[in-house]
């Protein structure tokens, strides 16, 4: 697990977070060492979101501000992976993975400040869903203000073969004069 509150030193720069109900705070040492988005069925399921996006730090550099007490935490045998949330809100915390043991992976919407790191890579897309919104104009949804919707793609009318042009090709290539050669 992450350090409890401890003095950060006056070189540190702390980027502060918070869990939705604001019982645990976690912070860490600016900036992050990476930031990514996970396509991942695991943490799909464990953030109910079509993927979560994580910053990657140093484990020394992670400090449990507030609500330690508050931390529960899921083992998943299967993946050597522990995943640790606020046992009062849900929020997921931290992700953790045996395998690596010098980094803690935190939820990016923790904090609501800079990191230091954009999330410019994507783990599991092979896994991404099919109803990812991928940027498609958005247009203002009528009567419900705030609420904008993908239009529905216009169908494809089916091209329906016409028999006459078959004939209307072979007789215009029987009428038609071979160029001449000068």
């Amino acid at each position: 697990m992450a350090k409890t509150a401890s003095k950060a030193k006056p070189s540190e720069k702390l980027v502060k977070g918070r869990c939705l109900c604001g019982g645990v705070e976690i912070a860490f040492v600016y900036p992050a060492f990476w930031a990514w988005h996970d396509h991942g069925a695991p943490s799909r399921t464990a953030h109910g979101a079509v993927y979560a996006t994580y910053l990657g730090c140093w484990r020394k550099n992670i400090r449990i501000l507030k609500g330690e007490a508050l931390i529960a935490r899921f083992e998943d045998t299967k993946t050597n992976t522990v995943r640790s949330f606020c046992s009062r809100c849900g929020t997921p915390l931290i992700y953790d993975r045996k395998r690596s043991k010098h980094m803690v992976n935190l939820p990016r919407a923790l904090f609501a400040t800079r990191t230091g790191r954009e999330p410019r890579y994507h783990l599991n897309i092979a896994e991404q869903v099919d109803w990812l919104y991928t940027g498609a104009p958005l247009a203002p949804l009528k009567g419900y203000p705030g609420v904008v919707w993908e239009r529905p793609k216009a169908k494809k009318r089916k091209v329906r073969d016409d028999p006459f042009d078959e004939v209307f090709d072979s007789a215009f290539r029987s009428t038609a004069k071979p160029a001449e050669d000068s």
